[in-house]
């Protein structure tokens, strides 16, 4: 490491305050992925910073600090993952700490660990090593969502946790997190267990041996960085999965030396005068992360036009596109510009019905504890006859992540047809729900769906006649499903019938603003 580039922090003076010491923490903590460990060797640095607690600099307190540096200015030793390889996760959990090892083909990947709080230094072995599983998971499921992947233990009875059968509510919680991954749970003795068991346990010298000695490649970086899918239509977006593209970063980066205000910000952050803003590997201007977009037009209406109208996002509204937009962007006043963007839309102004709260308090249905534990329905009818027959869409909602289905289906079918599409679309997927929330339609009011879901053990809960109101859920769905539509067939000439499945997609993974994700 250049001695030059580490001096800043090798010369850093002793904290004389909490506010020095959470100053130092807060540097520290922006490379705890690169540092084995991390929250144990903080922990005395750590709690200095509590409310209520006396500043007394210990001997604890002094080789903590000195450790961190140390730390900090040591080459980094990670591996950059490969996608599709398969990742391994040692996992372990000690009284204090839970800790964690992200591995590909031998190679470390990432650290993680954390302190536990108060509540969960109560809980039972099972449950902390189960916590630090669900800690992996959560931290590092942007490499594992969709991969396979297998973690080790050193707790045997974790092996066993999917086919357990009498699970607390706690547990219960986690294993439905564990099962939206495609891992599997292996036992491995403590002893062997080495690289977690030291997040945890172990006292922190050079662990040399357990290290993949790596120089970080600034180039391999910049060879990850993920391309924006191409449409194959004529009109092609560049920016179709709503991530920076090479070329687009370019102009981007170019454009930001000309932009007074960003340049005053690159300053500031350069001299440490400022928060938020960094400055990337590759030169770019970020703030917290987020690529800074300069004043001009050119460049914002590209990224608005794509992220409004591009084939994968079919014209959402203000509040869903900004949130989608600002995981990737920001600029001033970019909340403002979306919104204008969208009222200024031709095609939305055309479909988009104008809505107002109704008056009076309605009473609201209890939230359910479990995703697909308790799921409304209703009908879109009314609808041109597609090329296989149907004219109209059942629409299906969970009530807890508002997730939904849309089946095209005929009116003329009978209740026994309905039951055989529920089975196939929705029990195959989630299970048999607990609780159904529908409208007075004929066919579910009939002996046969009554019979059938008392069978399975569903409750059925009917609207009241002539309150649409009641299942408002189901209501405002299929107002969202019309609006999609008419601006699917304006804008792309798609029958409805051939667009609904694109539809699903993109209202199941927008931003909904009732559960804020």
């Amino acid at each position: 490491v250049d001695p030059s580039k580490i001096e800043g922090v090798s010369k850093w003076d002793t904290p004389r305050s909490a506010a020095d010491v959470r100053s130092f923490l807060g540097l520290a903590g922006y490379y705890r992925r690169f540092i084995e460990g991390f929250s144990k060797i903080a922990q005395p640095l750590t709690n200095l910073t509590k409310k209520a607690v006396r500043f007394d600099w210990s001997p604890q307190c002094e080789e903590s600090f000195q450790e961190l540096k140390r730390r900090l200015t040591t080459a980094p030793v990670l591996s950059i993952p490969d996608p599709t390889l398969e990742f391994t996760i040692y996992s372990d959990a000690s009284k204090m700490v839970l800790g964690c090892v992200l591995m590909q083909q031998g190679k470390v990947v990432a650290y993680a660990s954390r302190q536990l709080k108060p509540h969960e230094q109560n809980y039972p072995t099972h449950d902390l090593e189960l916590a630090a599983v669900v800690h992996a998971l959560k931290i590092w499921r942007h490499y594992l969502y969709g991969g396979k992947c297998e973690i080790f233990t050193d707790h045997k009875n974790v092996k066993y946790i999917f086919t357990q059968k009498e699970l607390n509510m706690r547990q219960r919680r986690w294993l439905e997190l564990v099962k939206d991954y495609d891992c599997t749970i292996s036992y491995h003795p403590g002893k062997a267990n080495v690289v977690a068991d030291a997040l945890s346990r172990r006292s922190y010298g050079q662990l040399s041996c357990l290290f993949t000695k790596q120089n970080v490649l600034l180039r391999e970086f910049e060879r990850l960085q993920l391309e924006a899918v191409e449409s194959t239509s004529a009109a092609g977006g560049v920016l179709a999965s709503l991530v920076v593209g090479p070329t687009l970063r370019e102009r981007i980066v170019a454009e930001q030396s000309n932009d007074r205000f960003l340049c005053r910000m690159r300053e500031l952050s350069e001299a440490g005068r400022i928060g938020g803003f960094a400055v990337a590997s590759n030169g770019a201007l970020v703030f917290e992360g987020r690529l800074c977009v300069p004043k001009v037009w050119e460049l914002r209406r590209e990224i608005l036009r794509e992220a409004h109208s591009a084939p994968y996002t079919i014209h959402p509204g203000s509040t869903k596109m900004y949130q989608d937009l600002r995981k990737s962007f920001w600029w001033r006043g970019m909340k403002r510009q979306v919104a204008k963007f969208v009222d200024g839309c031709l095609v939305c102004q055309q479909v988009k019905a104008e809505r107002q709260k109704p008056r009076g308090l309605l009473q609201p249905l209890e939230v359910p504890l479990w995703k697909w534990e308790c799921i409304t329905m209703d009908f879109l009818v009314g609808l041109p006859k597609s090329r296989g027959g149907y004219d109209s869409i059942w629409v299906i909602v969970d009530r807890l992540t508002k997730s939904a289905h849309f089946l095209p289906v005929r009116t003329t079918k009978k209740a026994s047809d309905y039951a055989e599409l529920f089975v196939q679309d929705i029990v195959k997927l989630h299970g048999v729900p607990v609780e159904i929330v529908l409208d007075r339609d004929a066919k579910f009011t009939s002996q046969f769906w009554r019979t059938l879901h008392r069978a399975m053990g569903t409750r059925l809960e009917f609207s009241t006649a002539f309150h649409p109101q009641t299942d408002g859920q189901s209501e405002r769905v299929i107002q969202y499903l019309k609006d999609i539509l008419r601006a699917v067939v304006l804008d792309r000439s798609l029958t409805w019938e051939y667009a609904l499945p694109l539809v699903e997609l993109t209202y199941n993974n927008s931003y909904h603003s009732s559960i804020k994700m």
